[in-house]
């Protein structure tokens, strides 16, 4: 039961975000593109949501997941003290060099 609760709950949360961000998207929209523009024109709430997929498709995830930090943290965790202090220091110089 209580599954189901933390599933409903995050459903709701989820739900609540997209319907949030979708009026963001079209509330700046609808203020900055037609001005900004002459051929701009105002947008609804489902082609904000369309925006939103779209930007997805383009640019892949939202928020602040990806990147390469934990990658390169698992590999250090796997170095012996004289492999990470090699590979730091080379690091070291390409920035000195930079």
């Amino acid at each position: 039961m209580r599954r189901k609760l933390w599933f409903l709950k995050i459903l709701v949360f989820v739900l609540a975000g997209i319907a949030v961000l979708s009026w963001v998207v079209m509330s700046l929209w609808n203020w900055l593109l037609p001005s900004l523009f002459n051929g701009a024109h105002e947008i609804g709430y489902l082609q904000a949501i369309g925006v939103l997929v779209l930007s997805k498709i383009l640019f892949g995830r939202f928020g602040p997941r990806g990147g390469h930090g934990h990658c390169g943290h698992r590999r250090l965790d796997r170095m012996t003290p004289e492999e990470r202090e090699k590979f730091q220091s080379g690091i070291a110089a390409g920035k000195a060099q930079s």
